[in-house]
Order: C-alpha cells, then structure tokens, then sequence
C-alpha cells in the first residue's frame, strides 16, 4: 500500500450543471464591473474628482486605470480568457479599493461598501483557484 501523500487537483468535472454555475458566477461578478466602469465613462469628472478628494496622486491616470481594468476585466471574466489571472488582478482591485475608497467603516454604507468589495474579493479568489469551468475560452 502506498502511504505517500497526494495532491488532489481542484476540479468540477464530472459533477452535473457545475459548467453551468460557474459560468453564472463569472457572468455574475463581472456585472459589477461592467457597469461600475460604464458608469466612469458617463461622469469622468465626478469620478477623477472622487478620486482625488482621497488624495490619490494622478486622478486622471487613475480613472482611466480603474475603467480598463474594471471594463476589461469584466470582459474577460465573462468570456472566461485568461480567468485566473483576471480574477486575481480585479480581487486585489477590489480590496485596494476597499481600504482606499471605503475605510470609513463607522458611516453604516462605507461599512457595506468595503465588506462588500472583501466579499467580491472572495469570490474572484475562489475562481481563481478553481478555474473558471469548462465554459469559456481557457476550458480548464
């Protein structure tokens, strides 16, 4: 009998309808995305104004950071290219958000606003350890 420890890879195949959901959770978490980088592009001075009431230094450059990685990354998610490192790049997105644009967690929606992103964070973390199912362009 072998007793050497093994390494298990996280998969979803095999288990009927997970392709499926986990689709639904891409399509689910790049809507928030989608439409907060949208919305940038409607208002481009409330947002680099927004900004820059925290002290950001370079509020344009950030705008304009925010929207492609919120706009492309939500793109991306959705088709399922490049999944992993994506959601690894929009969870750390999401946290540093939280701690610089809702950290005032005494005012009752800053609290929602900043758990909400750690929340969003946890998400994208769980796809990026367990892929992003078999529908979408990695397939893994």
């Amino acid at each position: 009998m072998n007793t050497a420890a093994t390494t298990i890879a996280p998969t979803s195949e095999g288990t009927p309808g997970t392709s499926w959901l986990a689709l639904a959770a891409r399509l689910m978490l790049a809507a928030i995305f989608l439409l907060a980088g949208l919305n940038k592009i409607t208002d481009p001075a409330s947002t680099i104004g927004y900004i820059a009431s925290v002290g950001l230094p370079a509020p344009t450059l950030a705008y304009w950071g925010a929207v492609a990685i919120e706009v492309l990354g939500a793109l991306t998610l959705i088709a399922g290219f490049k999944t992993r490192m994506t959601a690894l790049a929009l969870a750390a997105f999401s946290l540093v958000t939280a701690f610089v644009f809702h950290n005032q967690i005494g005012d009752q929606t800053q609290f929602v606003m900043f758990f909400k992103n750690i929340a969003i964070a946890g998400g994208l973390l769980q796809l990026a350890a367990f892929g992003p199912g078999t529908i979408s362009l990695d397939r893994k």
